[in-house]
């Protein structure tokens, strides 16, 4: 009799591999239908075609409500490489581009590149090319009905009123790969425009406003039929924010004009709240040439000048402040008790001690604080710190060094002030590490004796010497400098308002401010005496290993001041040569809303004076 066989674990293994196949399926159907964002996009741009709507940015005005930045309509060619494929006649749309067929097959491999365009998909529009101007648009509208998966979407395209204040504005170019990677909000995709520098950079979200969306719906060959649910899921764009700067355009193209054919820079700050009324780089360019299709090749341009018109000396450019440094040592001196309004020091053709030497020009000695910052005297301030590097009640060298250092700190020096704009450096102050790492511990106060005249390890932004020049106009404090006055329905940060005070007392500043009108009246910056009002100056003029840098820093009026100002050319020799006059003109500009026809006359002076220099003296 045959044996009865047990089947029984044999259905179990087939029923458990049918149920996990039904498993595996189930899970793949999920992932497929719900999980997978790439189907889901799919099948979606399949069913919609969703069209954004983008908005117009915000505008741009100066203080005094002058346009300076508006909108123009352009226009992006679009391509939806699903609908095109096998049906457009690549050879009439490139004779309708004006591009020849090369071009046309490099730009849509870009397009289909992965690594240059992550987010590429065949069935959504993609940008094929921008920036086609109203009379390119007409004429190519009329052709676009032969185009099957062509699409034109509009834009607008920043244009700029007046030729100046480039380093302020900044520019809008295409968002790059780093910006998609560091878009927090998800708002860029390829093809969109950002900020790049300046304002138009550092507002950025005021300025973009929100995109809208229209969603479109498609029939089974792709063709549009209308809008879906009747338009109940559409949004709107909504404009940018607009911006009132703190610029005043008149005073700022004043600024660049004397500044035209030399290197260096103009800042202006109003003191009482840290509006800065004009900021110049030199050498500029106009605004509009880094605009729509221009924008590369103008950029590759300006990016092969030896003289770096892109670069913001303003905020980025570190120099030897020179003598324009002297007032924080007299206060910072007069705080510390080192010196007396009237303790004099000998300057018998300069810093005469142990065989070191510091010349300085002829003038009478010994001399004292107010004498020494109107003559600009280097032997007084070489002695205040001499002394003061020697004072028993800081234990040690290092300490008194770090105690001047923390003045100049608090006087808005060796850091980032906090402009508004992008790219801003620190300069340098130098501690007493510092002076330990760099001399192995053997060194003396006559080893730095250099920082006492603003040379030395001491560089300093034109920003910071401008800032300088409106603390001491404040008799103690700044508020932080600014480009942007108002944004509509916002507020500016906080830290625009708020008051920073100095280490050195009010009384200390009365004394500097003494000098410095001594200086204006028959010192070095007798030019100013000129004006039809108190103004208060010091001049600089900075080593260089070429010609010296000519250097300004001074406000008005004395005792209500409007405006600070410091003036900064690379070479220009003496600070009474360009730095004085230069100033001069620009604080009776904005004072006075105008030049006295003789300063208009040393104006156009000054404008076509020009500074030629190699590489290696820069």
């Amino acid at each position: 009799m045959m044996r009865r066989r047990d089947y029984s674990y044999r259905r179990l293994v087939i029923g458990g591999c049918a149920i996990l196949i039904v498993i595996i399926y189930a899970i793949r159907l999920f992932v497929l239908q719900v999980a997978s964002e790439d189907y889901r996009r799919t099948a979606d741009s399949n069913a919609f075609l969703k069209r954004v709507q983008y908005p117009s940015r915000g505008l741009i005005y100066d203080r005094n409500g002058k346009l300076m930045v508006y909108n123009e309509a352009s226009y992006d060619v679009m391509i939806v490489t699903n609908e095109a494929k096998n049906h457009l006649d690549t050879l009439g749309f490139c004779d309708a581009l004006g591009i020849t067929k090369d071009d046309f097959l490099e730009r849509l491999s870009d397009i289909k590149d992965s690594k240059k365009n992550p987010s590429y998909s065949r069935f959504t529009q993609q940008l094929f090319m921008g920036h086609l101007d109203e009379k390119e648009f007409l004429a190519f509208r009329e052709k676009l009905f032969r185009f099957p998966g062509i699409y034109v979407r509009k834009r607008t395209i920043r244009q700029y009123s007046y030729p100046n204040a480039a380093h302020i504005l900044g520019d809008v170019g295409e968002v790059s790969q780093r910006d998609l990677d560091d878009d927090e909000d998800h708002y860029y995709g390829r093809g969109d425009y950002i900020g790049k520098q300046g304002v138009e950079r550092s507002y950025e979200k005021y300025l973009r406003g929100n995109k809208g969306i229209q969603i479109m719906v498609r029939d089974a060959r792709g063709r549009v039929k209308g809008h879906y649910r009747d338009g109940k899921l559409d949004r709107r764009a909504v404009p940018g924010k607009n911006i009132t700067l703190s610029i005043d355009i008149e005073l700022q193209a004043l600024a660049e004009r004397l500044m035209h054919g030399k290197i260096g820079s103009v800042v202006a700050i109003e003191p009482s709240t840290g509006e800065v009324l004009c900021l110049v780089s030199s050498p500029s360019y106009n605004p509009n040439e880094m605009t729509g299709k221009r924008r590369s090749a103008s950029h590759q341009k300006f990016e092969k000048d030896p003289f770096k018109p892109l670069f913001n000396r303003a905020i980025m450019g570190q120099y030897p402040p020179g003598s324009t440094f002297k007032p924080t040592q007299a206060l910072t001196f007069l705080a510390e008790g080192v010196v007396t309004p009237h303790t004099p020091f000998p300057c018998n053709g300069g810093f005469n001690y142990r065989g070191l030497h510091v010349g300085c020009h002829a003038h009478p000695s010994p001399i004292s604080l107010s004498d020494a910052l109107s003559t600009s005297c280097n032997g007084y301030f070489c002695w205040g710190l001499y002394y003061m590097m020697g004072k028993r009640k800081y234990g040690s060298l290092v300490k008194a060094v770090n105690k001047w250092r923390d003045y100049m700190v608090s006087m808005g020096l060796g850091y980032k002030l906090g402009i508004d704009l992008p790219g801003e450096q620190r300069g340098m102050i130098p501690n007493g590490e510092y002076y330990n790492d760099r001399y192995k511990h053997s060194w003396g106060a006559l080893s730095i004796i250099s920082i006492s005249i603003g040379q030395g390890e001491v560089n300093l932004t034109p920003l910071q010497i401008a800032n300088l020049g409106a603390t001491i106009a404040n008799r103690g404090y700044y508020v932080v400098p600014h480009v942007v006055r108002s944004v509509v329905g916002a507020d500016i940060d906080s830290i625009y308002n708020e008051k920073h005070y100095t280490m050195a007392p009010a009384w200390a500043y009365q004394w500097v401010v003494r000098g410095m009108r001594q200086s204006a009246l028959s010192g070095t910056c007798k030019a100013l005496s000129r004006l039809p009002f108190s103004a208060c100056g010091k001049t600089g003029t900075a080593q260089n290993k070429g010609h010296d840098h000519s250097v300004f820093m001074g406000f008005a009026p004395m005792d209500r001041p409007r405006i600070a100002v410091a003036v900064y050319v690379e070479n220009g020799g003496f600070g009474a040569d360009f730095g004085v006059p230069i100033g001069a003109l620009l604080m009776e500009q904005f004072i006075n809303g105008k030049l006295s026809p003789d300063n208009e006359v040393r104006a156009r002076e000054f404008e076509n004076r020009s500074i030629y220099y190699s590489a290696e003296t820069r």
